[in-house]
C-alpha cells in the first residue's frame, strides 16, 4: 500500500512539473510582457491549475487506484497463474518421470517382448513346418483310414451264438439200460464275406464243433468247464466280373451254392472243392430266372500207392433250377446229379481224420486180447464206431474198433462188406439223383405264408439187394436207394414278432445217401422213418427263439448197421420211437 502511495506522490509532481513546464513555454512563444502582467497571470493560473491540477490529481489518483487494483488483481491471478503453473510443472514433470519411468519400462518389456517376438516367431517358424508336415502326415493318415473304410465298407461281418438244451427219450419195458439223456450245448460262429475288388469275392468263418465232426457245430457242455473247440469251418473266393454277372466260379471251403436239404447233406457241413455257376435273370413271363451249376467236391486225398488203388475220392455232379412266379404262388424247382468216386476211403479213414483216441494194437500172445493205445482226441465216444462180428461172416462189415476205422461221426448205417483185400467196402456205389420243388402261397395274412417244399431223391448206383444184420445178402428186399422229404410250414421268421410253424416227415431207406454226412439231430443217418415238428419265434431282430421236438425209429431193423434202442432186438417187434425235444435261443449279429 505504502508502495501506492509513493507512486501517487511521484505521479502529482510529474503533473505539476508539467503544467509549469507548460506555462513558461508560453510565455517564451507570447513574447516579452510584462512582469506585472506576468505575476498576475501567474497568480491566477496557478490557483486555478492548482485546482484545475488538484482535480486532475485526484481524477489521475483514482485512475491510478483503480490501476493498482486491476494491477493488484492482475498480480494475484498472475500469482495465482504462476502457482498453478508451478503445479502443473511440477505434475507434468512428475508425469514426466513417470512417463519416463514408463517409458523405460516399456522399453525393457518392449525388448523382453521382441525376444519373446523373435522366439515366438522361431516357433512359429517351427510350428508351421510341424503343422505342414503333420497336415501331410494327416492327408496321408487319411487317405489310408480312407482306404481301410473303403475296404471296410465292402465287407460284412456274420455269426450268431446258440444255446441249446435237449433230452433224448427211448424207453421200452425190460430195457435196464434205457436211461434219459439230458445235455445243454453252445454254437459259436463267426464270418466275414465280401468284395475283394470289382470282380473277385471273398470270405471265411469260424465255427465250433469237433474236428473229427463236420455234421455239426455244436459243443456239449461238459469235460470239466475245459475251452471249446474252434476251427476254420469256411473260407473260399469266387469270381463274379462285373462285366458278367451271370458268371460265378468258387473255390475253397464254401457253404452250399444249390437247392439241397438235409436229405442229402446235414445243414453245418461246409463242402470242399469247386463251384460254376450260370444264372440268368428272365423277365417275361412267370419264369424269372435260369441257374445251371457243376460242382467238384474232394473229400480224401490219398497218397499211399498201396491204399485202396492210390486214387482219389471226390464228387462231380452238377443242378439245373428255375424260379416261377405266379403271383400268389412262387416255386424254385431244381435237379441234381451228385456221383461219387472212390468212397471206400470213408470206411478206411486214420486216426486223425475221425480223431480217435484209439489207434493201432499189440498183437499179443496167441489167444490174447489185443490191446490198444490211448492217445488224444475227440471222436464219437472218444474211438471208432464200435462194430462187431458176431457171426464171423466173410460178407460182415467188420468194420475195426480201434483206427483205421470208418468215418461215421454220427454211426454208419449203410451196407458194407470185408473185400478180398481185406479192407471193408461199401455194398453201394453213390450217385444222387435229387429233385426238390420249393413252394411259397401267399396268404390275405403277409406274415403268414404257407410253405410246401417237397423232395424225392435216389441212390441211382445202389446196390440190387441189402445186406442183412447176420451179414447175408437179402435177395427178397430191393434197392435201399430212395429218400423222401415233405416239409409243410405256415408263418416265417424274418422280422421281429414273426413266428412260424411246421411239421416236416422223412423217410430215407439205407444206402440212399452215404451217411457219414447224413443229419446228426434226427434217428440216425439212414434207414429211419422221422417226424419233426418245429416253431421259431423272432422275439427281437436279432434274437430267434425255437423249439424242435424229433421222433423217428428205424426203418428197417432187420438190415446191417441198423440203429437200434439199449438191448433192442428185430425179434421184439418195431423199434420204440427215440423222442429228441431241442429248446434254442439264438443270438444273430
Amino acid at each position: 500500500m505504502n508502495r501506492g502511495n509513493n507512486w501517487m506522490e511521484f505521479t502529482g509532481l510529474l503533473l505539476l512539473a508539467s503544467a509549469l513546464s507548460t506555462g513558461s513555454w508560453a510565455q517564451s512563444a507570447g513574447g516579452k510582457t510584462t512582469a506585472k502582467k506576468r505575476s498576475a497571470r501567474l497568480a491566477m493560473a496557478t490557483a486555478a491549475d492548482i485546482e484545475q491540477l488538484k482535480k486532475a490529481l485526484a481524477a489521475q489518483q483514482q485512475q491510478i487506484q483503480q490501476l493498482m487494483e486491476q494491477m493488484q488483481q492482475r498480480e494475484a491471478t498472475y500469482q495465482q497463474s504462476q502457482e498453478q503453473s508451478q503445479q502443473q510443472l511440477q505434475q507434468a514433470q512428475a508425469a514426466a518421470a513417470e512417463a519416463q519411468a514408463k517409458a523405460n519400462a516399456f522399453e525393457s518389456t518392449a525388448n523382453q517382448d521382441k525376444a519373446s517376438v523373435d522366439q515366438l516367431t522361431t516357433t512359429m517358424a517351427d510350428l508351421k513346418t510341424s503343422v505342414t508336415n503333420n497336415a501331410v502326415a494327416t492327408q496321408e493318415e487319411q487317405k489310408h483310414v480312407a482306404s481301410v473304410e473303403e475296404l471296410l465298407g465292402r465287407f460284412r461281418f456274420t455269426g450268431d451264438i446258440r444255446v441249446r438244451g435237449e433230452s433224448f427219450f427211448q424207453n421200452y419195458s425190460g430195457c435196464a439200460a434205457c436211461l434219459d439223456r439230458n445235455r445243454a450245448r453252445i454254437r459259436v460262429r463267426f464270418g466275414l464275406d465280401g468284395k475283394l475288388n470289382e470282380d473277385f469275392i471273398g470270405g471265411f468263418a469260424l465255427a465250433t464243433g469237433s474236428l473229427a465232426d463236420p455234421t455239426t457245430t455244436n459243443e456239449t457242455l461238459t469235460n470239466f468247464f475245459d475251452r471249446k473247440t474252434i476251427a476254420l469251418d469256411r473260407g473260399y473266393i469266387t469270381y463274379n466280373p462285373a462285366a458278367h454277372k451271370w458268371l460265378a466260379l468258387t473255390g475253397g471251403k464254401f457253404a452250399f451254392l444249390w437247392q439241397r436239404t438235409s436229405i442229402t447233406f446235414d445243414p453245418d457241413i461246409s463242402p470242399e472243392g469247386f463251384d460254376e455257376k450260370l444264372s440268368w435273370d428272365v423277365t417275361r413271363g412267370a419264369m424269372k430266372n435260369v441257374t445251371i451249376q457243376g460242382m467238384q467236391l474232394l473229400f480224401s486225398e490219398n497218397n499211399t500207392p498201396t491204399f485202396l488203388r492210390a486214387h482219389d475220392s471226390f464228387a462231380v455232379g452238377g443242378q439245373v433250377s428255375t424260379n416261377l412266379d405266379y403271383g400268389f404262388f412262387t416255386t424254385t424247382p431244381s435237379a441234381t446229379i451228385l456221383n461219387f468216386l472212390n468212397t471206400d476211403a470213408v470206411l478206411n479213414a486214420s486216426a486223425f481224420a475221425v480223431a480217435a483216441q484209439t489207434s493201432g494194437f499189440i498183437p499179443s500172445m496167441a489167444g490174447a486180447t489185443p490191446v490198444t493205445f490211448p492217445v488224444p482226441g475227440e471222436g464219437s465216444n472218444g474211438s471208432c464206431p464200435n462194430f462187431t462180428n458176431p457171426l464171423n461172416s466173410p460178407n460182415f462189415s467188420g468194420i475195426s474198433s480201434v483206427a483205421p476205422c470208418a468215418f461215421a461221426p454220427n454211426g454208419l448205417t449203410n451196407s458194407t462188406y470185408i473185400g478180398p483185400d481185406g479192407k471193408p467196402h461199401f455194398a453201394s456205389h453213390f450217385m444222387y439223383g435229387d429233385l426238390i420243388l420249393n413252394n411259397h402261397f401267399k396268404t390275405p395274412w403277409k406274415r403268414l405264408p404257407v410253405n410246401l417244399l417237397l423232395e424225392a431223391e435216389q441212390n441211382l448206383r445202389a446196390a440190387g439187394h441189402p445186406i442183412a444184420a447176420k451179414g447175408t445178402v437179402q435177395k427178397n428186399i430191393g434197392r435201399q436207394s430212395h429218400g423222401y422229404l415233405v416239409d409243410f410250414s405256415v408263418g416265417q421268421s424274418k422280422n421281429r414278432g414273426d413266428f412260424q410253424l411246421g411239421y416236416a416227415w422223412e423217410r430215407e431207406e439205407q444206402d440212399a445217401i452215404i451217411a457219414s454226412w447224413g443229419e446228426s439231430d434226427q434217428r440216425a443217418p439212414t434207414n429211419l422213418l422221422q417226424n419233426r415238428f418245429y416253431g421259431n419265434w423272432r422275439i427281437r431282430q436279432n434274437i430267434v427263439a425255437s423249439g424242435t421236438f424229433w421222433y423217428g425209429r428205424t426203418l428197417n431193423q432187420n438190415l446191417q448197421h441198423a440203429a437200434l434202442a439199449p438191448g433192442w432186438s428185430a425179434s421184439k417187434g418195431t423199434e420204440p420211437y427215440l423222442l429228441r425235444p431241442q429248446f434254442d435261443l439264438v443270438y444273430t449279429f
